[in-house]
C-alpha cells in the first residue's frame, strides 16, 4: 500500500470526526439556535444558548475525541507492541488503577469536597499503577509485562470491590457503581484541562514508538539490530507503558471506566492500513474518537427515563463489531 491511499484514509476519518463533532455540538437534548448561540459564546455573552454551547456540549465534544483516540491509539500502540491482537488499554492494570483511586475517593467522601478530588484521585491511582508495573515488570520484556499487568488488575479489580463491599451508604454504592459506568454527562472544560497534558504527553510518547513498532514485526533481535533500544529506563517498553499509562489515566480519571474501543478500533482500520503497526496509529487515534463521539450521541439523544452511559453503549456496539471480525478471521482462516 502507498502514501496515497494512506492520506485518503486520513482524510476520510478526519472528515468523520469533524462532522461528528459537529453533531454533538449542536444537538442535543435542549434545542437551541445554533449561530446565535455561537456567535454569543465567540463574543463573550452570557446567554442560555451560549452557556449551554460552551460550558455543556463543547467540554463533551472534546472529551470524547481526548479520550476515544487516547484509547484508539494506546490499543493499536499496545496491540503492536505486545504483538497481540487481545491487548487492550486495560490490560496493563492502569486504568483499574485509575478506577480504584476514583472509587476511594468516593468512599472517604472528597468527592463532595472538592471538585478536583475526583479526577485527581483517578490519576493518583493510574500513576501508582504505573510505579508498580514498571517495578514489577522490570527489564523482563513482554511476557513480564503482560503477567505484571495482570496481576496489577485483577488486584486493583479486588480492592474496588472490596471498597465497595465496605460502602456504609447506598448512595455512595450507587454513585460508585454510575462512575464505573463510564459517562461524559456533565463534565465541563474543567475536566477537559485536567485530562488534556495527560492525554497529549501520553500520545506523544506512544507515536514517538511507531517506527519500532514496525521494526518489532521481524523480532526482538532485528529491532535491536535496526539501532532501537528496546529495555532500559528510555527504552522503548518504559516509554509505551508511560505514554499509555499517561493517556488512559487522564482520560478514566474524569470520564470512568470507557471499554472496547481500544480493543476494537485498531481490528478495524488494521487491513485499511496494510497490517503495519505504525502506520494504524493515527487512524486508530481518530477512529476511537469518531466511535466514543458517535456512542455519546447517542447516548443523549436515545429516548430514555435516565441517560445512557456511554461505556454501556461502548461495549454494546463494540461486542458486535468484534464478533463480525471474528467471523471474517474465521472465513479467511487466519
Amino acid at each position: 500500500m502507498t502514501r496515497h491511499p494512506d492520506r485518503i484514509l486520513l482524510i476520510t476519518l478526519t472528515s468523520f470526526l469533524l462532522l461528528l463533532f459537529g453533531l454533538a455540538v449542536a444537538y442535543g437534548e435542549t434545542s437551541l439556535s445554533f449561530l446565535p448561540a455561537l456567535k454569543d459564546l465567540l463574543a463573550g455573552r452570557d446567554t442560555v444558548g451560549a452557556v449551554i454551547l460552551g460550558q455543556l456540549r463543547l467540554p463533551r465534544a472534546l472529551l470524547a475525541v481526548m479520550i476515544g483516540g487516547s484509547l484508539g491509539l494506546s490499543g493499536a500502540v499496545l496491540q503492536g507492541y505486545l504483538r497481540n491482537p487481545l491487548a487492550d488499554p486495560g490490560l496493563l492494570g492502569v486504568s483499574s488503577g485509575a478506577a480504584l483511586g476514583a472509587v476511594l475517593v468516593f468512599y472517604t467522601g472528597l468527592a463532595g469536597v472538592c471538585t478536583v478530588a475526583l479526577p485527581l484521585g483517578g490519576l493518583i491511582g493510574a500513576l501508582l499503577a504505573v510505579v508498580l508495573l514498571l517495578g514489577l515488570a522490570g527489564q523482563g520484556g513482554v511476557v513480564s509485562l503482560l503477567l505484571a499487568g495482570a496481576a496489577l488488575t485483577s488486584f486493583f479489580a479486588a480492592m474496588t470491590a472490596l471498597t465497595l463491599n465496605l460502602v456504609p451508604s447506598p448512595y455512595a454504592s450507587f454513585e460508585i457503581m454510575h462512575w464505573l459506568m463510564g459517562s461524559l454527562a456533565d463534565r465541563t472544560m474543567l475536566q477537559v484541562w485536567l485530562c488534556l497534558p495527560g492525554i497529549v504527553l501520553g500520545s506523544l510518547l506512544m507515536i514517538m514508538s511507531r517506527r519500532v513498532l514496525d521494526a518489532l514485526t521481524l523480532g526482538d533481535e532485528v529491532a535491536e539490530s535496526l539501532g532501537f533500544t528496546l529495555r532500559g529506563v528510555w527504552g522503548t517498553q518504559n516509554r509505551i507503558v508511560l505514554g499509555a499509562a499517561l493517556a488512559i489515566g487522564s482520560g478514566v480519571a474524569v470520564a470512568g471506566a470507557i471499554g472496547f474501543i481500544g480493543l476494537v478500533v485498531p481490528h478495524l482500520l488494521r487491513p485499511l492500513t496494510g497490517h503495519r503497526p505504525g502506520r494504524l496509529l493515527l487512524p486508530s487515534f481518530l477512529g476511537g474518537g469518531i466511535l466514543l463521539l458517535l456512542a455519546d450521541i447517542c447516548a443523549r439523544l436515545i429516548p430514555t427515563n435516565t441517560e445512557l452511559h456511554v461505556g454501556v453503549l461502548t461495549a454494546l456496539t463494540g461486542a458486535p463489531l468484534f464478533f463480525w471480525r471474528v467471523s471474517v478471521l474465521r472465513r479467511n482462516g487466519s
